[in-house]
């Protein structure tokens, strides 16, 4: 079991950029695939980017193609999430989740085993 931790949120212009850490502890980080999400006001959770466990490989939703980019540091148990010209729709709570091992791209919220608690992000126009 993992037990995850967001921080980084906060408010930026419009434009700006942020960096989200995922703090896990738990068993081994460098098992589990990982996954950010966001929900936004009166939305449902939606995919925003995932990595593989194994080859690390990438893989974004189309909103955060070329602004976001998602890494980890096994050493320090934590994922990041660096976001890049931020607009106001992405204004949001943001999860980072995770699941235990898995060969695929993992985009729904239901394949993924465990969430942190979120962190708020607010965009300004």
């Amino acid at each position: 079991q993992v037990h995850l931790v967001e921080s980084g949120g906060g408010l930026v212009q419009a434009g700006g950029s942020l960096r989200l850490s995922c703090v896990a502890s738990g068993r081994t980080f460098s098992d589990y695939a990982i996954g950010w999400f966001r929900q936004a006001p009166g939305k449902e959770r939606e995919f925003v980017v995932g990595m593989k466990w194994s080859t690390d490989s990438t893989y974004y939703a189309d909103s955060a193609k070329g602004r976001f980019t998602i890494s980890r540091d096994d050493a320090k148990n934590t994922a990041y999430l660096q976001m890049n010209s931020l607009t106001p729709e992405d204004t949001a709570v943001y999860y980072c989740a995770a699941r235990l091992g898995g060969s695929y791209q993992y985009a729904e919220e239901y394949e993924y085993d465990y969430w942190g608690q979120g962190t708020q992000v607010t965009v300004s126009s």
